[in-house]
């Protein structure tokens, strides 16, 4: 088997450990790190020849694209403390926890070595987290909280990464540096990310295809990463702030059908690359096997180590991070998501699982110093760093599912149906103020007025029936029963039709490419 074939066998396993999962109740992720570990325990299976620098532009920017569509800026300003909180401050403390106890156990590493292990395994994984969050009915809150951090973290934790690397290379560390690094970094990826979110924005408008559109999209997350990497910027914090620029500004309400295949195109995108991701995880088990070979006692204990502190400090500090988020939230009546109780706490904690960045970050480490000298315990740090992840990621992946049954930490879905009933009761009344509009400067027909004032209020049932009383409920019910069965006609109609362009295609002297045409007509009639 080569590179090639084991790249199509994930892709093909992305796409089953989607149903396989459901039908499992456990995150799709998870199995595919499974699926990875089997592969890499077989002996005709390669070793994965990926340089680790290409690693993390190839895979973090389309994972984060796709996780921010699925989320807001407003969202992100109205949870900014417990993001910090979780993203920023607790990556700092993870980092110095780790330091200190590998710096403690590991004979001979230095102190920048020890921090780098500590920056590498220190944020949680975005795409572990969103994954297995939306997967297990979550309340939204806590969802957005884990999607914000999980965002958020690879920023702060990649440049502490890069000082700590920087300081093991050359021996030498200015905190004054390091300090001025951060900050530039974090301000040229978001010039980056604006100047790239503003041109997109425009181009989008001069493209015009929906096609076209997509395209565009799809090349967008990787030019903002790529180009704030060159300028010595965060390529995570650019494309997130491209993503964020272009969802908030980007969006044609009447754009409906390069909404629809966006979001098409980009679950596609984001389900393949998850589990390609995820599976190239279990597949570094090649890597880490070579290296424990002999030393499997040692090398197990300081990895059993560093994952009890990593798991253990983010309990430690959730539960005075919590308390006092909520003691700020109950004060000054902010408008953010906060866990509500210590069920939700203990579900935020168990979900910190490490995956794509740290394996990455682990991968980079260079293989020597300035001096020409070997990188103080390179292998030994790529193996623990490996051990924290498949602990975190099997360990609580596996189990969190069970966890949130137990505590029974559950959606509070009449806070939803409530806030969908609202959100039906407004697009009625816009309905409703546009037919006003229309009718002050047409002369609308009685019988059409009175048909589309119902219109007007079925869009608003539709969307939430609890909207219409019993009478109006039960004719609405009506006029469904009827239209489900004119548009079931319709569509047997236009399967009829399509199946004979389609039989056209392959006679003699057919056009495929007006058959195509003529084809992509019916489809779109169908589509309405």
């Amino acid at each position: 088997m080569d590179q090639l074939a084991l790249l199509f066998m994930l892709l093909l396993g992305a796409l089953l450990s989607v149903p396989l999962g459901a039908r499992l109740g456990l995150p799709a992720p998870v199995l595919m790190t499974v699926l990875g570990i089997v592969l890499a325990l077989l002996e005709f299976v390669p070793n994965v020849d990926i340089p680790p620098e290409i690693i993390l532009p190839a895979l973090l920017p389309p994972l984060l694209y796709a996780a921010v569509r699925r989320t807001s800026w407003r969202q992100f300003a109205a949870n900014k403390r417990p993001i910090f909180l979780l993203a920023v401050a607790l990556v700092f403390v993870t980092m110095t926890c780790v330091a200190a106890v590998a710096h403690a156990i590991v004979p001979g590493l230095p102190i920048a070595a020890a921090f780098a292990l500590g920056a590498l395994v220190a944020p949680p994984d975005p795409v572990a987290a969103t994954a297995v969050a939306g997967q297990l009915g979550l309340p939204r809150r806590l969802v957005s909280i884990l999607e914000g951090e999980g965002l958020f973290n690879d920023v702060t934790a990649i440049v502490l990464y890069h000082v700590a690397i920087a300081a093991a290379v050359s021996g030498t560390f200015s905190p004054w540096e390091a300090g001025l690094d951060l900050v530039l970094s974090a301000v040229v990826a978001v010039a980056v990310g604006l100047v790239l979110g503003w041109g997109a924005n425009r181009l989008l408008g001069v493209l015009g295809d929906p096609t076209l559109q997509i395209g565009l999209t799809l090349l967008v997350p990787f030019v903002s990463y790529v180009l704030a990497d060159e300028l010595h910027g965060s390529g995570v914090l650019a494309v997130l702030t491209t993503a964020m620029f272009l969802a908030e500004y980007a969006s044609d309400a009447d754009d409906v059908m390069s909404r629809l295949a966006g979001h098409t195109v980009w679950d596609v995108v984001d389900t393949l690359v998850t589990g390609v991701a995820f599976g190239l995880i279990g597949l570094e088990l090649h890597n880490a096997v070579r290296t424990a070979s002999g030393r499997w006692t040692e090398l197990l204990g300081w990895a059993a180590a560093i994952s009890a502190v990593v798991i253990l400090v983010r309990l430690l500090w959730l539960l005075p991070a919590t308390w006092l988020t909520q003691r700020l939230h109950a004060r000054r009546d902010h408008d953010e998501d906060i866990p509500t109780s210590w069920r939700e706490t203990v579900v935020m904690w168990w979900a910190g699982m490490r995956g794509v960045a740290s394996v990455a970050l682990a991968l980079a480490i260079p293989l020597e110093t300035e001096n020409g000298a070997a990188f103080p315990n390179r292998d030994e740090l790529i193996f623990v760093a490996f051990g924290v992840i498949m602990v975190t990621l099997l360990l609580q992946g596996l189990t969190l599912p069970w966890l949130v049954g137990r505590l029974g930490v559950r959606a509070d879905t009449e806070r939803e149906k409530d806030y969908e009933k609202a959100l039906a009761v407004r697009a009625a009344k816009a309905a409703k103020q546009r037919l006003k509009e229309i009718e002050s400067v047409e002369e609308l027909p009685d019988e059409l007025s009175e048909q589309m004032l119902r219109r007007a209020y079925d869009i608003g049932v539709r969307i939430s029936p609890d909207l219409g009383d019993e009478e109006r409920r039960e004719a609405q019910e009506q006029r469904a029963r009827r239209i489900q069965r004119a548009r079931r006609i319709k569509g047997e109609m236009l399967s009829a039709a399509r199946h004979e362009v389609l039989a056209a295609r392959s006679e003699p002297g057919a056009d495929p490419e007006i058959v195509d045409r003529v084809l992509r007509h019916l489809d779109v009639s169908s589509l309405r």
